[in-house]
């Protein structure tokens, strides 16, 4: 290890840059967070790091540096361009004992500025000692996905029961086997999902009850079109905390992969020739888990409330006062349509979207297709492969010009993405011809003519 990563307390302190251009107003704004006063010496000062200096209550000192100013000061900074100044103000730093940082320079420096997750009062540091900032940078993005924002109000949560908590347990072990059940239960999960007033009651009947309650819950999250990389952080914290995983068909195995290892799956997908299990059915095992004090994950393909039966299934959660939360997907008309250049909107082609199912509840294609035969629309059909012929037919006998593009997505956004373009007359041809199966998403309207030109990702199968 090159460098024992610190963390000091800055308020109040005085800290010392040499330098007034834009490198420095980076390292300010940073510092200053910390609640540290800031002095700048430098010929010349920008004016977005002489404000910051001005709101820290610190000096500008419009000169060259001069041997001596580091007296004093609990942290420097030099960055300047000048090679012959900074290694002097390294030199003037070290001999007094002075912790000091030369930027994108680590051999003059004493200590490394880290990239930071800011989460206060939870911070994380990473550096790559000063040898590489930018992959420093990337890993914080990394684990900046990993930390959800609301870990700052959980960490001030916590801090106000650590005193009340150690008088309720006398040792060590059992404060922390006391944290690490409060930390991955229903608390944290309160907080995090916004509702602090109802954690912190949580807490307060965790700690006074003797026995702890066995409180499951439901996780309904949506996985998104196929892609894992689009699925939301708060996706992916919730599939790592799931002790049993529904998931159906709809779900790219890459998804499924991301979930806890040790989680109990549970597949209730169906393809077409296959028996599946019946909603029913579903919507009381999410029940049963629930009961049984267990995080239930059911996760399920594009967005749970478009077309996914995510409103029944909480339904049931809702009537027996089960916990859950619903987290959002990209639906697969946003993410197919996206990927496969076709925007669902264009000026000059289409003022609205109607996304339709093309299978309906009692299996038919009733819908209203006089409404969905305006010209000026995008419509897309979720579903809608088997009733392909018929969505053809009827828009054309409604009106809809027989020449209107039409693009059937076949798995979508994953690297199996397939595009299929065609009007209206031609289209079940084409079809029939390629061989098409399920998951498919199909799209109708002018903006499809725009698919050849701005048409960027091509998947490698």
């Amino acid at each position: 290890m090159e460098f024992l990563p610190l963390f000091f307390d800055m308020k109040g302190k005085r800290c010392l840059i040499v330098g007034g251009g834009t490198i420095a107003y980076r390292k300010a704004h940073l510092i200053a967070k910390s609640g540290a006063v800031i002095d700048v010496v430098a010929p010349d000062i920008c004016e977005d790091l002489s404000g910051i200096v001005k709101a820290s209550k610190g000096q500008l000192l419009l000169k060259p540096y001069e041997h001596g100013l580091v007296d004093g000061y609990t942290l420097i900074i030099a960055a300047t361009n000048c090679l012959v100044v900074n290694e002097q103000v390294s030199r003037d730093a070290q001999r007094g004992n002075i912790p000091v940082n030369v930027v994108d320079n680590p051999s003059l420096c004493s200590v490394i500025l880290p990239a930071i997750i800011d989460r206060s009062p939870v911070v994380v540091a990473v550096s790559s000692g000063g040898k590489s900032p930018v992959l420093a940078r990337q890993l914080r993005t990394k684990i900046e996905s990993m930390i959800p924002s609301a870990y700052g109000r959980l960490g001030d949560l916590v801090g106000r029961f650590r005193e009340a908590v150690k008088s309720r347990f006398q040792t060590i072990d059992q404060r922390r086997l006391f944290w690490e059940k409060t930390l991955d239960g229903p608390v944290a999960e309160l907080v995090l999902a916004g509702k602090e007033l109802e954690a912190q009651a949580a807490l307060t009947d965790l700690l006074e009850s003797e026995d702890e309650a066995v409180v499951g819950e439901v996780f309904l999250v949506g996985a998104g079109p196929g892609d894992p990389d689009l699925l939301t952080f708060k996706a992916l914290r919730l599939m790592q905390k799931a002790d049993v995983v529904l998931y159906d068909r709809l779900v790219s195995d890459e998804v499924v992969e991301l979930c806890r290892k040790d989680a109990e799956y549970v597949y209730v997908g169906k393809a077409r020739s296959e028996h599946s299990v019946p909603q029913l059915e579903i919507n009381e095992l999410l029940v049963k888990y629930a009961q049984e004090g267990r995080k239930v994950l059911r996760l399920k393909g594009g967005d749970p409330f478009i077309f996914g039966r995510g409103g029944e299934e909480i339904e049931r959660l809702a009537e027996l006062g089960i916990p859950f939360q619903v987290v959002p997907g990209i639906t697969a008309a946003a993410g197919c349509a996206s990927y496969s250049g076709i925007p669902l909107t264009h000026r000059d082609y289409s003022q609205s979207v109607s996304l339709v199912t093309g299978h309906l509840k009692n299996n038919t294609t009733d819908l209203n297709w006089e409404k969905l035969s305006f010209s000026d629309q995008t419509v897309v059909f979720y579903m809608g492969l088997t009733g392909l012929p018929v969505i053809c037919q009827q828009l054309i006998a409604h009106g809809r010009a027989a020449t209107t593009p039409i693009a059937l997505i076949q798995q979508g956004t994953t690297r199996h993405h397939r595009v299929l373009t065609g009007t209206l007359e031609t289209i079940n041809a084409i079809v029939a011809a390629e061989k098409v199966r399920a998951p498919t998403l199909i799209i109708v309207g002018e903006v499809v003519n725009l698919h050849d030109k701005l048409n960027w990702f091509s998947p490698s199968v």
